[in-house]
């Protein structure tokens, strides 16, 4: 075992960070799994860890009302998960994060972009910047919501939701023609998400606007809540769309190294 000398020259145990690694791991797969929760057994098997650890792990963490055990032994997050949750969306909201990411798209491609995310059941700007290139779209201003259906950044951020979510989403709105493009029925919908779900890529073909195409991909690891997004004039967006997404996909992965 590791070891470190004190000040008194006796040897002790360095803190071992592959406990802290695995806790973490742990709720992040429970925070990902549908609202039945996951069991310890399925938690071995997705993290790779040996399951009588992930008893322990999660023994501790419903000690501590970080997971709640329910039905027969699946592990759903507990109450005191709350104020974490309720903590980072407050941060990031009112923190520069959002338009970092927004900003460095915008540089990146030169073309208008965006941040999206989920704010009370539709799927809302929260940050955007506008490109550098000669013709532009104009950038979505933050708070610009509704018609998911019709937007990269919608149809990535229901690709990503669970069933339930995503059925509730379908009952509750109505899928407007914002334009020829746009796609109007459940069906048509939902076999649009399943095309989304394969690369994790959403694209607006000219269904919010016309002349205009966008894209969109998620920023850290998927499914997540926040997508970063760019709108171009169709034709440059064709002729550059391999090279948007490499320079988006870079960007949304570097969620350690925003200042």
């Amino acid at each position: 075992m590791a070891t470190e000398m004190t000040q008194s020259g006796k040897e002790t145990e360095k803190p071992r960070l592959q406990t802290a690694a695995r806790t973490c791991a742990v709720l992040l797969e429970v925070a990902r799994s549908g609202p039945l929760g996951i069991s310890a057994k399925a938690l071995s098997v997705n993290l790779g860890v040996p399951r009588q650890v992930i008893y322990h792990l999660v023994h501790t963490l419903v000690t501590i009302d970080m997971l709640r055990k329910v039905g027969t032994g699946q592990y759903v997050l507990g109450l005191s998960i709350a104020p974490i949750a309720n903590g980072f969306h407050r941060q990031l909201l009112s923190s520069e994060v959002l338009n970092e990411f927004a900003h460095r798209a915008a540089e990146a491609t030169g073309e208008s972009s965006y941040v999206g995310g989920w704010l009370d059941g539709e799927v809302v700007v929260l940050a955007s910047h506008r490109g550098s290139a000669t013709i532009t779209a104009s950038s979505l201003p933050q708070g610009t919501a509704g018609d998911a259906h019709a937007r990269a950044s919608g149809k990535l951020l229901l690709a990503m939701s669970s069933k339930e979510d995503l059925d509730s989403y379908l009952r509750t709105h109505q899928l407007v023609e914002r334009t020829q493009n746009t796609i109007t029925t459940e069906h048509e919908l939902r076999r649009e998400i399943e095309n989304v779900q394969q690369d994790l890529i959403g694209y607006d073909r000219e269904e919010y606007s016309i002349g205009l195409s966008c894209m969109a991909v998620p920023i850290g690891e998927a499914p997540s809540g926040l997508v970063l997004g760019i709108s171009a004039p169709t034709e440059r967006f064709k002729v550059n769309k391999d090279k948007y997404i490499q320079q988006l996909r870079d960007i949304a992965q570097r969620t350690n190294s925003l200042r």
